[in-house]
């Protein structure tokens, strides 16, 4: 089974990466871009075909190693 884990930095949080990517792209003349939140994306094959066992496992990788719940959010999606 694959799964795509999706970190993300939560709302107030600065995000000083996203800036510079922010200000590089202006720097590169790239129109229309009003603010860049940068996160990490993690694809993930499971020996498990349990779609709970799979979310349950992916969990608790999240909150024991993927993620820093004090300033990041995550998302888990079963492909």
């Amino acid at each position: 089974m694959k799964a795509r884990v999706i970190v993300t930095l939560k709302n107030g949080v600065l995000d000083p990466q996203g800036k510079a990517i922010e200000g590089a792209l202006r720097s590169l003349e790239v129109e229309g871009v009003s603010s860049v939140r940068q996160g990490k994306i993690f694809d993930i094959e499971l020996e498990t075909t349990d779609r709970a066992r799979a979310e349950a496992m992916l969990k608790t990788a999240c909150e024991k190693l993927l993620a820093n719940l004090v300033v990041e959010n995550y998302r888990v999606e079963i492909l």
